[in-house]
């Protein structure tokens, strides 16, 4: 039964209860960092040793590098389940928080340090990662320099938002001065070019269509250098104890800090634009930090309860799919070696079952069994809550609750809310229709949980889905749903579901049924049959079991299910299963919002990140369902295109903007099935440059090579999966009336085409991503300067120019009024408007160089070419049969570096 009002005085106990949920600046030091190791790390006590010398020496570096402001403070080392030894009990940290992870080898990065940034420029990244291998392998030290220097690169990124400014993909470019120049910040490092073949360092020639330096050319620094900047570029150099600021800043590099921060130097982003840049510019400089100090902690086996709302208005069809759902969490989807407890509260509380191991069937089954079935009374949640404390005997420390309810509270919940936020639990809240009280999301935030909402919908399967997305994380892979699916009907419930070879132990098909149990078909890829005797049916419960025995077969498992009776009724299946092997990671959906509430005033982005291990699934089919518990529903198809709301193309994270703002609570599903091109690649992220070697004293010397990476793109086969975000609330405020522009385009790019140039877009909407928009404003200039100030530039006619719609590939052909000679650099830029009148944000600036190939190539001012190399560029680009000789013995006369030629 619903109750009277929450107290209104409620909201300011909420407000005062504090911050943020993460890394935190208290004063002058960094607190609240959390480091996780995996599982799959062999247990290793130098491990956590190098890792408390790496923060302590990166603390100190830190301090340094931003003028004596920050350091670290507090650390927490979460170590794996299944290490040995006295460790302090973990109270909320869990492995998917950690902000730095100790983790197998990449596929592709092998060892190397790196960051996955999501996120925009001065947002923050979602964690670092680092190897065993790394930590303790000092031959790491002359490739990357010293571990706490690393840490600090890492840390830019992951805290602050600012990226790297070297370019692995375009190492070389043309500066305004006609001169060959490294990508890098500042350009006051110096060094050679040198191509290393077979670990020998050879010189460099050019490409004869660019002007560059070949593919396999590199820059190799000078040990020692008369600039301290900067860490962002190479970490290594012993000199580098800085950011690039505004005055060394290069901003003609062609790298990433430059693309995504529109030219910002990563001093600037830090200061001014990043989470703490306002309490950068006001924090006293301290002159020596304290050490950090460092807390060891575990999660041992898991402990999770129940609380399950009986209250009267519970019953009829909510108490039975609470059941329901409940039921298939206990025998589906908690793991083995879990204590599970049950607890149900109206009027008063009572605790159904006392903690008890999860050991096979029978322990499930049990637990099954005390599952609430009547549902009576008031909705007393303080009385819940409290009772939950006495399942583990009042010792709730980094134990997980699941609080589900249908109501407002009809006690004072600001009398236990105080107690929930210090008993170390992580409370998840799980609000079940639209009357659910508002405090659950709020206890979930202030407690690290979820919060999930859900309606009571049989076919929509939301209860269900989301029992299942409060699966334990601790590095392993958890059970995976293949199948979440709903029909209303008087015949046939058929389809087809895909069973991969990532997965397939403990496979379950799962039908709950409005009212008479159907008939059971289910045909596995070879033609064997389950049917009627094959399955347990709950008639009380109303739910249909098939386990299927041993690992399920690859491939396509068809299904039908027939409603024996003459009314239609809802029936909904649900297949889950996990890894083939311990030794195969199976393909992994994580759904999310970049924010959790809004209001109103700008889209939200969804994001779904399809992974196998450390490789990205790209080319998948991947849908969005956002519906409120005020029945407004959404359905949106997800990009990896690198435009719009999608920052890198291909790298397995698919995005969209939400737009369609309305007050409720949301629910966040995504399913994400393969497709024709579905296949594994290996994105590249953030992290600390290898340097292959150094110039010392005019000569090379190299460093340890790098391993070689023979990993091929893999297709991953016919697969599905259903993920379930974390709810969000949207509460328009009442001053915001949106007019959303078109989204900012920000993958223009541009080629000289005889005396014209091309330029290539991707296609804005008409309300960011949909739709299409009005028209298009095309400027450019010979400055970059002057094009970063837009309406300064130089303007095209685009009178003629029609948008197509969101998604589509632009392209377009433009004659200037200047004359393209050799060298002649040229930058462009773009705005899309809609028919309010909104414009949006000035796209990326594209650059173009001309380079028309000559019998002497333009000068190059960087001393690591040479004659030699001139000479070979000659020989490139002239044609002849007589020189065809002397092109060879220019090749072949290529020497070490440092030899007479």
């Amino acid at each position: 039964q619903k109750a009277p009002p929450p107290c209104p005085v409620f909201q300011l106990v909420l407000h005062a209860l504090g911050a943020a949920i993460g890394i935190k600046l208290d004063g002058n030091g960094y607190t609240d960092l959390l480091i996780a190791i995996n599982p799959a790390v062999p247990q290793n006590d130098e491990l956590i040793n190098r890792i408390k010398i790496m923060i302590t020496d990166g603390s100190e570096y830190l301090h340094q590098a931003l003028d004596n402001k920050v350091f670290i403070k507090e650390v927490k080392i979460l170590v794996p389940p299944n290490w040995n030894g006295s460790y302090e009990k973990a109270r909320r940290e869990t492995y998917d928080k950690a902000n730095i992870i100790i983790s197998r080898p990449h596929p592709a990065f092998i060892d190397e340090p790196y960051t996955k940034q999501m996120k925009g420029c001065g947002e923050e990244g979602e964690y670092v990662h680092l190897t065993p291998n790394f930590l303790l392998d000092d031959s790491f030290l002359k490739s990357y320099g010293p571990r706490g220097v690393v840490f600090v690169h890492e840390w830019a990124h992951l805290r602050w938002g600012v990226f790297d400014e070297y370019n692995k993909k375009e190492p070389f470019y043309w500066s305004k001065n006609q001169e060959i120049e490294h990508t890098r910040c500042s350009g006051r490092i110096a060094g050679k070019l040198v191509e290393v073949v077979n670990g020998n360092p050879l010189l460099c020639y050019n490409d004869p269509k660019t002007g560059l330096p070949t593919e396999g050319c590199q820059f190799l620094p000078d040990k020692y250098q008369q600039t301290n900047a900067s860490i962002m570029y190479i970490q290594s150099l012993d000199s580098v104890n800085t950011f690039c600021g505004d005055e060394e800043h290069n901003t003609e590099a062609p790298n990433r800090q430059n693309i995504e921060c529109n030219f910002r130097s990563t001093r600037s982003v830090i200061y001014k634009h990043s989470v703490d840049s306002a309490a950068l510019q006001t924090l006293t400089p301290v002159p020596s930090p304290s050490p950090p100090t460092f807390r060891v902690v575990q999660r041992r086996n898991r402990v999770i309860c129940l609380i399950l709302d009986v209250s009267g208005s519970m019953a009829g069809g909510r108490i039975l799919r609470q059941e329901q759902a409940a039921a298939l969490f206990l025998s589906n989807i908690v793991e083995e070696g879990a204590y599970v407890g049950i607890v149900q509260f109206s009027t008063e509380a009572q605790i159904r079952s006392r903690l008890t191991k999860i050991e096979g069937k029978d322990s499930r089954d049990a637990l099954i069994k005390t599952l609430p079935k009547v549902a009576d009374g008031w909705t007393y949640m303080c009385k819940g809550l409290l009772k939950s404390f006495e399942v583990n005997d009042g010792d709730t420390i980094g134990d997980d609750v699941i609080f589900l309810t249908d109501g407002e509270a009809t006690d004072d919940i600001k009398s236990c809310f105080q107690d929930a936020v210090n008993s170390g639990a992580i409370i998840n809240t799980l609000a079940l229709g639209p009357s659910a009280d508002v405090i659950l999301k709020t206890m979930a935030d202030q407690t690290e949980g979820k919060f999930i909402v859900a309606n009571d919908d049989l076919l929509s399967n939301q209860l269900v889905e989301a029992f299942s997305s409060f699966s334990f994380s601790d590095g392993d892979p958890i059970k995976q749903t293949l199948e979440s699916i709903g029909k209303n009907t008087a015949d046939w419930f058929n389809g087809t579901v895909p069973i991969d070879g990532t997965v397939g132990n403990s496979t379950t098909f799962t039908v709950i049924y409005e009212r008479t149990a159907p008939t059971v078909h289910i045909e596995a890829p070879s033609g064997q049959v389950y049917n009627q005797t094959h399955v347990n049916d709950d008639a009380a419960a109303k739910t249909l079991t098939l386990n299927i025995p041993g690992t399920a077969e690859p491939g396509d498992w068809i299904y039908s299910f027939l409603n024996p009776g003459t009314t239609a009724q809802s029936m909904t299946l649900t297949v889950t299963s996990r890894a083939v092997r311990e030794d195969v990671l199976p393909v992994l959906v994580t759904a999310q919002m970049n924010q959790l509430s809004s209001d109103g005033s700008k889209p939200l982005v969804v994001t779904a990140e399809v992974t196998q291990g450390s490789s990205s699934v790209i080319g998948a089919n991947v849908t969005a369902t956002l519906e409120s518990d005020t029945g407004h529903s959404v359905q949106l198809y997800l990009l990896d295109n690198g435009a719009a709301a999608d920052k890198d193309k291909d790298d397995g994270i698919y995005s969209r903007y939400f737009t369609q703002l309305r007050d409720g609570r949301y629910s966040l599903k995504v399913r994400v099935t393969d497709h024709i091109d579905t296949r594994l690649s290996l994105s590249r992220h953030s992290g600390a440059l290898y340097v292959p070697g150094y110039i010392v004293d005019g000569k090379v010397e190299m460093n340890p090579p790098k391993p070689p990476v023979n990993v091929e793109p893999a297709n991953v086969g016919s697969f599905s999966r259903i993920a379930t975000g974390e709810s969000f609330v949207v509460k328009v405020a009442s001053d915001v009336t949106p007019n959303f522009p078109p989204n900012r385009i920000r993958d223009l790019s541009a080629e000289f085409q005889d005396n014209a140039v091309l330029l290539k877009w991707t296609a804005p909407g008409e309300i960011y991503d949909e739709g299409t928009a009005t028209s298009y404003e095309i400027r450019w200039s010979e400055s970059l300067e002057v094009i970063q100030n837009f309406t300064n530039a130089n303007r095209l006619n685009t009178s003629e120019l029609q948008p197509q719609e969101a998604g589509s590939a632009e392209h377009q052909h433009f004659l200037l009024d200047i004359k393209i000679e050799n060298g002649t650099t040229l930058f462009f830029a773009l705005l899309a408007e809609n028919n309010n009148t909104a414009k949006s944000e000035v796209s990326n600036i594209a650059r173009v160089t001309s380079f028309i190939p000559t019998p002497r190539p333009p000068a190059i001012s960087n001393p690591g070419l040479n004659l030699t190399t001139i000479v070979v560029s000659v020989c490139a680009v002239t044609m002849g049969a007589c020189l065809i000789a002397f092109v060879t013995t220019c090749v072949m006369k290529r020497r070490r570096v440092g030899e007479e030629v």
